[in-house]
């Protein structure tokens, strides 16, 4: 089985996922363009949040951080490791549909636990049709994420990070096709051609979800297929392996749910003040292209490298991997952290302030992005401490740690809110991420030197700090100078290019001179 080599598995999940988060952006733009933060654009989110929060619980929570470190050692064991996945897709398979049946059904309840503001009013209505119609992607995506970790753990990157795209092709395809159903005046029944536009774009885009799900689990089956794993349905049995599985599991899985109440708590918070519910999915969208890019490479090439590891007894390569996954990490959040606090409001103006989308929509969005900016760093983190855990099969401490965060958040989103209003949402979230990284990092001591910070990550942390520093006031000055073009529409988006690129170049040559990080040695490791 050929090694993982980890900052080509880095640089190949990072560039897709940044592939991804453009074709995203496109995707929310045109969606801003059309629905604005209206109550079919809150209606449509919450109900495409509904599966997306599942998946995490059941997907990439629960069954991917038990099945990922187990199929990996098995890998590296040259045990039978495609029975195992063939046994976990089949079990994988059979609790979904049944959850998924149950989920159609539940639809009201499911939404008022979401986003109970919505109750007796359109939202809820518009929420409960578009969250059946798009609730069976739940299904499709879990499969799609199991057979992603047998690539991933066997060093087969490409596949599944690319299967993104093809969801954010389907929803930009899905607008559009929207959009010219719904010029028919004829159709608008008295609601008026705008109206009847958006309705006409929601209905579409609540149908497409489930259509891209499939989508993206045809391309990770064929690809596992290809590379020697038959994933086939058939009827569950619970195996002594499948037995291990859910044992380990279960933690991840009150883990994954814990994660998702602190999700809930943001979208119940904002669901109370109009609005506030597409500005923090706006938001949302700008710190998930760093985190993205940078965090989910991070997460999905670093835990089958530690699993294997750790089965081969390679301490001291597991202590490499991990600090230059986190030395990497940082060296590209903390300068984009920096950004979104400093200029979050031509970022925000430039990608979504256009047709449905007004100055006020700009000005709250803007303010978000700079509460998760300030947080960024901390979620990174997370992507780079979780493994450490998850790679030994220890689901538990994680879990503990999770509800210390969500009591954070808890308190800080609903005891803030009636004094700064939607903002504490943000807020709660970003003060967990913090508390989570210290709960992890604390708890990461127990495991000896294969987990402590190296003298390389200590000597360099403080240098892309500075470098970002420096960055930072001139990204402030360049916005001032550039001011008047990113608030002319014929220039604007190359504006904002200038805008980036200055930050870009400023940032590594100033890092260059301080020593923060080396090109020569990025080639190196690229190399090997």
């Amino acid at each position: 089985m050929k090694p993982i080599r980890l900052v080509q598995g880095f640089l190949t999940v990072g560039i897709w996922t940044l592939l991804s988060r453009v074709f995203g952006f496109a995707r929310d733009i045109m969606i801003a363009g059309y629905l604005g933060a209206g109550p079919v654009a809150e209606a449509f989110l919450v109900a495409f949040s509904l599966p997306n929060m599942f998946r995490r619980f059941f997907a990439e929570g629960a069954f991917n951080m038990a099945f990922v470190p187990m199929f990996s050692k098995k890998v590296e064991g040259g045990e039978d490791a495609e029975a195992f996945a063939q046994e976990a897709w089949v079990g994988m398979a059979f609790v979904l549909t049944v959850f998924t049946v149950i989920g159609i059904v539940a639809m009201p309840g499911l939404v008022l636990l979401m986003a109970s503001g919505f109750a007796g009013d359109e939202r809820f209505d518009l929420a409960v049709e578009y969250g059946r119609l798009a609730f069976p992607y739940i299904l499709f995506i879990s499969l799609a994420a199991l057979a992603s970790g047998v690539l991933n753990a066997t060093g087969r990157f490409m596949a599944a990070a690319a299967a993104p795209v093809l969801l954010n092709i389907v929803f930009i395809v899905a607008v559009l096709i929207g959009a010219a159903l719904g010029r028919d005046p004829s159709e608008s029944l008295g609601l008026g051609i705008d109206r009847a536009l958006g309705l006409r774009v929601g209905d579409t885009l609540a149908l497409s979800v489930p259509f891209a799900g499939a989508v993206q689990l045809g391309l990770v089956w064929w690809a596992a297929k290809r590379a020697g794993f038959h994933l086939r349905l058939g009827w569950p049995r619970l195996s002594p392996d499948m037995r291990k599985l859910f044992a380990i599991a279960a933690p991840a899985a009150l883990a994954g749910g814990v994660v998702q109440i602190n999700l809930l708590v943001g979208r119940q918070v904002a669901s109370f003040f109009e609005g506030a519910v597409a500005w923090l999915n706006y938001a949302d969208r700008l710190y998930q292209l760093p985190l993205g890019v940078v965090g989910i490479a991070v997460g999905v090439v670093l835990l089958p490298d530690l699993s294997r590891r750790l089965r081969a007894g390679d301490e001291a390569g597991g202590r490499d991997a991990f600090n230059r996954a986190a030395e990497m990490s940082l060296a590209l959040t903390i300068p984009a952290a920096v950004a979104l606090v400093v200029i979050p409001v031509p970022l925000v103006s430039v990608l979504f302030e256009r047709g449905a989308f007004t100055s006020d929509d700009t000005m709250a969005t803007a303010l978000t992005v700079a509460v998760y900016g300030l947080g960024l760093p901390a979620f990174v983190l997370q992507k780079a401490l979780q493994p450490l855990f998850f790679a030994r099969e220890d689901t538990r401490s994680p879990f503990r740690y999770a509800v210390v965060a969500m009591l954070v958040n808890v308190v800080v989103a609903v005891g803030l809110a009636p004094v700064i209003g939607f903002i504490a949402a943000a807020l709660g979230t970003t003060l967990a991420g913090w508390a989570m990284v210290w709960l992890l990092w604390r708890g990461s001591r127990q495991m000896g030197a294969a987990a402590e910070w190296d003298d390389r990550f200590r000597r360099r942390l403080w240098r892309i700090c500075g470098a970002s520093a420096l960055m930072g006031a001139l990204l402030l000055a360049a916005a001032a100078l550039l001011g008047p073009f990113l608030a002319t529409a014929s220039v604007r988006y190359p504006a904002l290019a200038l805008l980036v690129a200055i930050g870009m170049a400023g940032y590594f040559g100033f890092g260059q001179l301080l020593g923060a990080f080396r090109l020569a040695e990025f080639r190196r490791a690229v190399r090997r």
